[in-house]
């Protein structure tokens, strides 16, 4: 079984967010930690995919004004 590449994980990335979002929740690193397997002390991991996902343009953060990256949600870009 192949690894997952950067492209494969932006998707499920952006999938997870969706999927969160239209069952009215929010994508947090805690999330797709949780969803990816992460160990919560390999939370950089998780924190890169989700810069990564940003950089596509396939999603953004709830709220652009705050400057917590610890307690940041995410959404998706049509959002």
């Amino acid at each position: 079984m192949r690894r997952a590449d950067r492209k494969d994980k932006v998707r499920a990335c952006y999938q997870h967010c969706a999927l969160l979002y239209v069952s009215n929740k929010r994508m947090t690193n805690s999330t797709l930690r949780e969803r990816f397997k992460i160990r919560e002390q390999d939370y950089p991991i998780a924190s890169r995919i989700i810069r990564d996902t940003i950089d596509a343009d396939l999603i953004k953060p709830e709220d652009p004004e705050s400057k917590s990256k610890k307690h940041a949600r995410y959404v998706p870009f049509w959002a």
